[in-house]
């Protein structure tokens, strides 16, 4: 078992009539990581506490010593919200963002779909081990690629996938080392939108208890007007 301390926070924000973020911090588990209901669609806060839960679920139904089938857990909770979608909304359906980390030995494996974020502090170095499914970043792939495409500009932070899609689910798999000193933010968008990257690395870094690291980091986002719901977990890896 891993030695870790971990620190939980979310916030409505300044704007929101309600929060459709959840999160998942259980040190039993070796669980972590946010989901955000996506804006825009009705049932938002049903969608991630359902993905959430199923996670979850999948998570202590795992017998001891057996390793997770992310890609599965997650396709598991994308068709539950999916049928939960049917039922709140036939007409468009809800849908989340999920991204979560569970510790197996000294690694850390992530399941990420939609624009929720993990960052990474390992030796002083800041990295974003995600990458958001947005219009924008596919149309940077694509065009990478040699292909022409074009987006209008109000849609660019719209996700080109997510639990709750009618097809399955497509699920990057990031596989991570532990080391002693390691410092890991779960995070959503309500975060990242008003927070550079440099700014979340040296928040951090600040502080020695994630707790009131993570209280800085939201209560930033939230100061800074507020728009969306902002949500985090951040583990702190004392000894792998």
């Amino acid at each position: 078992m891993p030695s870790l301390r971990a620190a939980a926070l979310t916030d409505i924000g300044r704007v929101r009539r309600e929060n459709e973020d959840r999160l998942i911090c259980d040190p039993k588990l070796l669980l972590f990581g946010v989901a955000d209901g996506v804006g825009g669609l009705p049932g938002g806060a049903e969608a991630a506490e359902l993905a959430i839960n199923e996670v979850t679920a999948a998570f202590r139904a795992l017998s001891p010593g057996t390793d997770p089938d992310l890609p599965e857990i997650a396709e598991r909770a994308n068709v539950a919200v999916g049928r939960l979608g049917l039922k709140l909304s036939p007409a468009m359906g809800i849908g989340t963002t999920l991204t979560v980390g569970c510790i197996r030995g000294s690694t850390l494996r992530i399941a990420h779909v939609g624009d929720s974020r993990c960052y990474a502090i390992h030796a002083g170095e800041l990295t974003c081990l995600t990458e958001d499914h947005s219009v924008e970043n596919e149309a940077k792939s694509r065009r990478a690629r040699g292909e022409i495409v074009y987006y209008h500009e109000a849609n660019r932070h719209a996700l080109t996938r997510c639990i709750g899609q009618p097809s399955r689910v497509e699920v990057d798999v990031i596989t991570r080392p532990l080391a002693s000193g390691d410092r890991y933010l779960f995070c959503t968008d309500g975060v990242t939108r008003l927070i550079a990257d440099a700014e979340i690395g040296a928040l951090m870094e600040k502080h020695d208890d994630p707790t009131a690291g993570l209280r800085e980091i939201i209560a930033t986002a939230v100061t800074r007007g507020g728009p969306d719901n902002a949500t985090g977990v951040m583990v702190y890896i004392d000894r792998p």
